[in-house]
């Protein structure tokens, strides 16, 4: 893999490769130019994983050792063989001295919530430490409607304080374009508390930074949400 120095200048990126490129294998694959060349290129994490994620991790793994039967060692090999499967062969630790980044944790733990969601296996330690802030756990509560705060069975919630984006009293949300609208799940209990409290107040008491994500059409049709998607409110 080349490496390089890139930084924002006048509208565009400028790409500096730590070596020079072989030009003449450039012109080979953009039929002799040496213009216009398409590339991809990477930022660079320098953020080391942090404890809080490695303690989300094996949380995780004690629960799901709890459901299955199977030993947490058994069970971090595991993920992580995953990982290297799904990044093409590059390789992750969560121990103290990992050189992986915030990022590379990010993708593991991801992976693991997903196994949590697809399989049902019940969180107990781990929920607490869950990443409710995250936009991609937040999307898998709604998917799955569990709640966001407790793991119960939820329903979908219009974000209040945002204009435009409950469906108001005596409306008809099989009319609304829901893909349109910013969601959360939430059980009763805590879509009560947040309709009572208000969303900053709610945000702050379950210490979340924001609440609520866009869904695409497809999940929301598949989740059974009814609603317009016709309509481009």
């Amino acid at each position: 893999m080349e490496t390089g120095t890139a930084y924002w200048q006048n509208d565009h990126w400028i790409v500096i490769p730590d070596k020079e490129p072989n030009l003449e294998h450039i012109t080979t694959l953009n039929n002799g130019k040496i213009d216009g060349v398409p590339m991809v290129f990477d930022f660079t994490d320098p953020r080391k994983a942090r404890p809080r994620q490695r303690a989300l991790f094996f949380s995780l793994l004690g629960d799901i050792h709890n459901w299955s039967g199977e030993p947490t060692d058994w069970l971090k090999e595991y993920f992580y063989m995953r990982y290297t499967i799904k990044t093409a062969g590059k390789e992750i630790s969560l121990a103290d001295d990992t050189k992986n980044t915030v990022s590379d944790a990010v993708k593991l733990i991801d992976d693991v919530v997903d196994f949590v969601f697809e399989f049902g296996v019940p969180v107990k330690e781990g929920y607490r430490l869950l990443p409710r802030n995250e936009n991609y756990f937040q999307y898998e509560c709604i998917k799955h409607r569990q709640c966001l705060i407790c793991g119960k069975p939820g329903d979908i919630h219009h974000v209040e304080g945002i204009p435009g984006n409950t469906v108001g009293m005596g409306g008809n949300r099989n009319h609304v374009n829901h893909s349109q609208r910013v969601l959360a799940c939430l059980c009763r209990k805590h879509h009560e508390i947040c309709h009572t409290d208000g969303t900053p107040r709610f945000c702050q008491q379950y210490n979340l930074t924001n609440l609520g994500i866009k869904v695409d059409v497809q999940i929301l049709k598949r989740i059974g949400v009814e609603g317009n998607y016709e309509k481009d409110d």
